[in-house]
C-alpha cells in the first residue's frame, strides 16, 4: 500500500510539473521549432539538389554549344540581372517606366549570352538564356528559403518556422518542376505554356512570315472570307516575344478597322479541374507584368474593338513542362472554338487580330 501511494504521488507531482511546464514556460514552443526546423532542413537538402542539377544541366548544355568555360559563365549569370521595381508611390507613368526597365534587362541578358556562347543561331541563344534562367531562379528559390529558415532560428521564432514549413511543399514541388523543365529546353520541344502559339501555328496554314516587333511574327491569311492577323512569339527558340506590341502596332496598321481581337494563352487551373479544359470570357488573356497586357487593353479601348479570350486550363507544373497529349488536345479544341467565334461574329471582308500568347520553343 505504502509503495502504491508513493508511485502515485510521484505521478502526480510529474503531471503537476508537465503542466508547469507546458503552461508557463516556452518549451511548447520549443518543441514546435525543433520540430518544424527538422523538417524544413530536410527540404532545404532536396532543394540544393535540385539547385545543383539545374546548374549541372545548364553547364551540360553550354558545353555543348561551344562555351569555353560554362561554369563561369553560369555563375556569372545567376549572380547578376536582377530587376529593382519602379516607384509606385507616384503611379503617373509606371507602366511606360516598368517597360522601359523590363526591356533594359533583356537587353542586358541578351548582350551577356551573346557574348559568352559562340552558338550563331538565334535558337540556341535564346535556350541557353532560359536554360542560365532556370538555374539562376532555382538558386533564389533555395536562398530564399534558407534566409527565412535562419530568420526563424536565430529569433526563435516557431510560428514563422510553421508557416515557411507549411509552404515547402509548394515550393519543392515548384522547384522541381523547374528542374524537369530544363529537359524540354534542352531538346527544344514544346511546353504546355506554348498552347497559344501553337494554336496560331495550325491557323497560319503555309503563311510565310514576317517580324513585326522584335521576336514576334505576324501572319497573314484568311478563313472563309475573313481576313486573318496572326500573331506569336518567333520559333523554335525559347521566347514570348512583344505580343502586346505587335497588336497595337498591327491594329493602328490597320487604322482601327478590326473586327475583333482575340487572346489565346494558357492559364491557371483550380484542382478541381481538368487539364486541357477550355474556356472563353472577355479581356486580354496575357501574364506579363503589365506592360504587354495594358497595350492590347489600350488600342482595343482606343478603336472600340471586342476583347475576347479564349484559355487552355493547366497546372503551373504542367505549363513549364513538355506539352502533354491533355494540353494538346485542348489546343485543337481552342482552335474549334476560335473558327466558330470568326464565323458566328465576324463578317465577309472584316478583320480579326489573333494572338498566340505564350513561350515558342519547339514551335517553329
Amino acid at each position: 500500500m505504502t509503495n502504491g501511494m508513493d508511485w502515485t504521488s510521484v505521478l502526480f507531482a510529474v503531471l503537476i510539473l508537465g503542466s508547469y511546464l507546458l503552461s508557463f514556460t516556452d518549451l511548447p514552443q520549443r518543441m514546435q521549432l525543433w520540430r518544424y526546423s527538422s523538417f524544413i532542413r530536410k527540404k532545404i537538402l532536396q532543394l540544393t539538389e535540385l539547385e545543383e542539377d539545374s546548374k549541372r544541366k545548364a553547364v551540360k548544355y553550354l558545353k555543348k554549344v561551344g562555351v569555353p568555360n560554362p561554369t563561369g559563365v553560369l555563375n556569372g549569370f545567376i549572380n547578376n540581372f536582377f530587376l529593382i521595381s519602379p516607384v509606385d508611390l507616384e503611379p503617373t507613368d509606371i507602366i511606360k517606366r516598368l517597360r522601359h526597365l523590363l526591356r533594359g534587362r533583356d537587353e542586358s541578358i541578351r548582350h551577356y549570352v551573346k557574348s559568352t556562347v559562340p552558338a550563331k543561331d538565334e535558337a540556341t541563344l535564346q535556350n541557353a538564356e532560359v536554360m542560365m534562367e532556370i538555374a539562376s531562379a532555382l538558386t533564389l528559390i533555395n536562398k530564399t528559403v534558407k534566409h527565412y529558415y535562419k530568420l526563424g532560428l536565430k529569433y526563435n521564432n516557431w510560428v514563422l518556422m510553421m508557416q515557411l514549413a507549411l509552404e515547402l511543399h509548394q515550393i519543392v514541388s515548384l522547384a522541381k518542376s523547374y528542374d524537369d523543365a530544363m529537359d524540354s529546353f534542352m531538346k527544344g520541344v514544346p511546353i504546355g505554356d506554348g498552347a497559344g502559339p501553337l494554336l496560331v501555328h495550325y491557323l497560319k496554314g503555309d503563311t510565310d512570315p514576317e517580324e513585326i516587333v522584335k521576336e514576334t511574327v505576324l501572319y497573314k491569311t484568311e478563313l472563309e472570307g475573313r481576313k486573318l492577323y496572326l500573331i506569336k512569339a518567333k520559333g523554335p527558340g525559347s521566347t514570348v516575344g512583344y505580343p502586346g506590341e505587335a497588336v497595337e502596332k498591327v491594329v493602328e496598321m490597320l487604322n482601327g478597322e478590326v473586327a475583333k481581337i482575340i487572346t489565346v494563352d494558357a492559364a491557371l487551373k483550380l484542382e478541381s479541374e481538368s487539364t486541357g479544359e477550355v474556356a472563353h470570357g472577355v479581356g486580354a488573356a496575357i501574364g506579363d507584368p503589365g506592360p504587354e497586357k495594358i497595350a492590347i487593353e489600350r488600342v482595343a479601348a482606343k478603336h472600340g474593338i471586342p476583347l475576347e479570350a479564349v484559355v487552355i486550363k493547366m497546372s503551373n507544373e504542367e505549363a513549364i513542362t513538355a506539352m502533354t497529349h491533355q494540353i494538346y488536345e485542348g489546343v485543337k479544341k481552342a482552335l474549334e472554338v476560335v473558327k466558330r467565334i470568326i464565323k458566328d461574329t465576324v463578317k465577309e471582308g472584316e478583320a480579326i487580330v489573333i494572338a498566340g500568347i505564350g513561350n515558342t520553343v519547339g514551335i517553329a
